[in-house]
């Protein structure tokens, strides 16, 4: 008898292409991005930590996330989160990566990239990026891990001929969705609560082009307490 044909494998389903042209449009829709949901109250963020640059120092000082914790320095990359101290720990001065394995939280909050923004190889930026995410899926198995997009600068500094454009933060940001789909995290689109119609940040939300005014601090705040996936 003629043997039956073997049957052909079906393809895993992969993942939707990471596509836009914008710091929000890219992470819409993905299966990793947080969609908007009740808000929770300040108690969420009291086991969270919060790891950034200069940005999130400025949520640090102008929002009110009780009890949050903020590992969070000016400068600070997803390369030197694991060589500059920077973060004072039961009177220890430790790198980022020191303090997410010995600190006690659960969830992490981290946005980084603006520092990066100059970087020629996207894949290094993610590859390192995901390097923090093991440090915390060693130490803190259980912890709930949410990247926050890269917010978009100005429409002035956009055009100022430096390396903080929009297209370096598309160029980035879709490094880092595929590096969230990679390592099944979640991807907080924070770049939607800030950005305008035309994809800046609106002039009224900066004093320089970069960073976020108190009001806009609030505003990446009430995102985040409504785009918790819970």
């Amino acid at each position: 008898p003629t043997p039956a044909p073997s049957p052909t494998p079906t393809p895993a389903p992969s993942a939707p292409p990471v596509t836009g042209s914008s710091a929000a449009s890219v992470g819409a829709g993905l299966p990793c991005t947080v969609p908007a949901g009740d808000a929770v109250d300040e108690g969420w963020f009291a086991d969270a930590v919060f790891v950034g640059n200069s940005r999130t120092e400025g949520l640090r000082m102008y929002s009110n996330l009780a009890g949050a914790q903020f590992f969070s320095s000016v400068g600070l990359t997803v390369t030197s989160a694991f060589t500059e101290p920077c973060v004072n720990l039961d009177g220890q001065l430790l790198t980022v990566a020191e303090a997410l394995e010995r600190a006690d939280y659960g969830k992490v909050y981290i946005m980084l990239g603006l520092n990066e923004l100059g970087w020629v190889y996207e894949s290094v930026f993610a590859e390192d990026y995901g390097k923090i995410i093991d440090v915390i899926r060693s130490s803190h198995p259980e912890a709930e891990i949410y990247v926050q997009s890269i917010m978009p600068v100005s429409r002035l500094k956009d055009g100022d001929g430096g390396v903080y454009t929009n297209a370096n933060v598309v160029r980035l940001q879709k490094a880092l969705c595929e590096m969230c789909l990679e390592k099944g995290v979640h991807y907080v689109n924070v770049a939607e609560a800030v950005q305008d119609a035309e994809g800046f940040l609106p002039d009224a939300s900066t004093p320089d082009g970069v960073h976020l005014t108190p009001e806009c601090c609030g505003l990446w705040a009430d995102y985040l307490k409504t785009h918790t996936g819970v």
